[in-house]
C-alpha cells in the first residue's frame, strides 16, 4: 500500500496475491528481482510529490502496453498483467501476518 502511493499517489488496498515472480536478467551476474503482484483496489487520488526518479503514474490500456513493450523493464511487467487478466490468485493469508 506504502509503495503504491508513494509511486502513483494512488490509495491502494491489496484483496489478493496474483502471484511472485524472479527475474534473473543475466544469469551469469549475481543479481536477481523478485516481485510480488497483489491484486486490489484503487482508491483516491492524493496530492503530493511522487518517489524520486517516478516522473508520472499513467494508466495504459492493454494494446499499448504492448506497444511500449520495448521499454518494459523487464518481462515480468507483461507476464504480470497477463496473469492479472487470467483472474487467479491468491487469499491474502497465504502471507504471514505475524510480522506485517
Amino acid at each position: 500500500m506504502r509503495e503504491t502511493l508513494e509511486e502513483t499517489r494512488y490509495r491502494f488496498k491489496p484483496t489478493a496475491l496474483q502471484g511472485i515472480y524472479r527475474f534473473k536478467p543475466d544469469p551469469a551476474a549475481d543479481k536477481t528481482y523478485i516481485r510480488f503482484l497483489f491484486r486490489g483496489e484503487v482508491g483516491e487520488h492524493l496530492e503530493g510529490p511522487l518517489d524520486s526518479g517516478i516522473i508520472a503514474a499513467e494508466w495504459l490500456s492493454y494494446e499499448q502496453v504492448i506497444a511500449c513493450r520495448a521499454q518494459h523493464r523487464s518481462p515480468m511487467v507483461l507476464q504480470c498483467i497477463d496473469d492479472f487478466l487470467s483472474g487467479a490468485g491468491y487469499p491474502l493469508d497465504v502471507i504471514s501476518q505475524e510480522f506485517a
